[in-house]
């Protein structure tokens, strides 16, 4: 929820503290189960009632720390390097209740250095490193013994054994504490391995993530720096035949004047196509020219789906009246669903169907699959011909490329632009029934996008 009001930085920061929550939660897990262990399972002697009081603390601060996260206060970086400390304080609270330095697993001071130079800025691991290394080295001299794995522990009993039995007695605390900090050393190893392959694992794939948006931004860039020279050149040709088409337009009129219908009705039926034909050489230049630049706000209005699909069918039948159109409408579809009617992803699904008209043969015809949700409107546009060339798949709509085929080329190119930037998807594939098909995804208008 908070996602939606809060900066793309506060946001980063903030799963910070809730990867801490996390870990701290795994810490006092790990802790209570070792201090149960200890205990009851190996009998050792430790104060429990300030390594329970220890462990009560710690969890009011997770507490605290699930409450903040519940908030929309801003999360700093210095609060949570503030709690990584306090985590330190906590660690070696118990460990100078159990043993110190003498502790086999002193290593989990490596922890909140680990979690530090993940999380926070070089300035702040340098500060742990120093903090670290000062609590290790108070915790060398000022610790409490672990009474029940001392080597070498007299007992009153003993005073009555003789020096063999004594040395036996010796040699068997020297390997039960052996064999316990052994244990203690490989646990730490492993546990710390775990963690850092987790970490690096995880760092590796955010990395990962991050080229892989700044490829696509690149690549997005590019594709709009070339939409951009397209629009300016095609906004140039259109103003410079803006005057040799008004030329023959004149000369068009005065030749069907002078060639009446009722004298030349077949050279005067040719004249009236070419004056038609000339007629939306015109529209299409002034279109071209009115969109140049223009927002998309500005060349789309709100309409609802059903209406703007019959409005984009009668559009491409104007230039395509004589070929065989199969609609396929799904049944299950929103009624209230809207979209934005915008001129230019208009233009691109009329190019799309323009193309799959001129791949089918005469008698077989096109078919057009329709089915939108609240979210999206899917497309599916099929042609009988002989289908997309294998080469040209991998890299269509990617770039203009150079075809003996009308419309194959820059139209494409513009058309996979034009659908991408509003945040639609496109699709090429030939079928093994013959023929090629293109789907097309667009964003609907939902309430979110209107109250933003």
């Amino acid at each position: 929820m908070l996602s939606h009001i809060l900066p793309k930085t506060e946001i980063s920061i903030r799963e910070n503290l809730k990867w801490l929550y996390i870990l701290r939660n795994l810490m006092l897990f790990v802790v209570t189960f070792t201090v149960f262990i200890a205990i009851n399972g190996l009998g050792i002697n430790l104060p429990q009632n300030q390594l329970w009081l220890a462990i009560f603390a710690i969890s009011i601060l997770n507490l605290y720390t699930w409450l903040r996260l519940r908030t929309a206060e801003e999360v700093t970086e210095h609060e949570i390097f503030s709690q990584i400390c306090m985590d330190v304080l906590a660690l070696a609270y118990l460990l100078y209740l159990t043993g110190g330095a003498s502790n086999p697993i002193i290593w989990v001071f490596l922890l909140p250095l680990i979690v530090t130079a993940i999380m926070l800025p070089q300035a702040y691991a340098w500060n742990m490193v120093i903090i670290t290394s000062c609590v290790y080295t108070v915790l060398i001299a000022y610790n409490i013994p672990l009474p029940a794995i001392e080597p070498h522990m007299m007992h009153p009993a003993m005073s009555d054994l003789t020096p063999e039995m004594v040395l036996q007695m010796h040699l068997l605390n020297d390997r039960r504490y052996f064999n316990l900090h052994v244990f203690g050393m490989w646990f730490g190893f492993v546990f710390s391995a775990g963690l850092v392959a987790f970490f690096v694992v995880e760092l590796s794939n955010t990395l990962k993530e991050r080229e892989r948006n700044l490829a696509e931004a690149r690549e997005s860039a590019l594709r709009d720096d070339r939409v951009v020279s397209l629009g300016t050149l095609a906004a140039s040709a259109a103003h410079d035949m803006g005057t040799p088409l008004g030329t023959i337009a004149i000369l068009a009129h005065e030749m069907a004047e002078e060639l009446p219908e009722h004298r030349f009705p077949e050279l005067n039926q040719k004249l009236l196509i070419v004056q038609q034909q000339i007629d939306r050489c015109k529209q299409a230049l002034s279109v071209m020219s009115a969109s140049a630049g223009e927002m998309r706000a500005e060349s789309g209005k709100v309409m609802l789906v059903s209406e703007y699909v019959d409005d984009v069918l009668n559009l491409w039948r104007t230039h395509k009246a004589a070929t065989k159109l199969k609609l396929f409408i799904s049944p299950e579809v929103d009624t209230s669903a809207q979209i934005i009617a915008e001129r230019t992803v208009t233009h691109s699904i009329i190019n799309i169907l323009n193309n799959a008209a001129e791949a089918s043969p005469a008698d077989a015809g096109i078919e057009f699959h329709v089915e939108w949700d609240r979210w999206d409107l899917n497309l599916k546009i099929r042609d009988f011909g002989p289908g997309l060339p294998a080469e040209f798949i991998d890299f269509a709509g990617h770039q203009p490329v150079k075809s003996n085929k009308q419309g194959m080329g820059v139209g494409l190119f513009l058309t996979y632009t034009t659908i991408k930037r509003i945040g639609g998807k496109i699709q090429f594939s030939n079928l093994e029934s013959g023929g090629a098909c293109v789907e097309i995804s667009l964003p609907l208008l939902t309430t979110e996008s209107m109250d933003d």
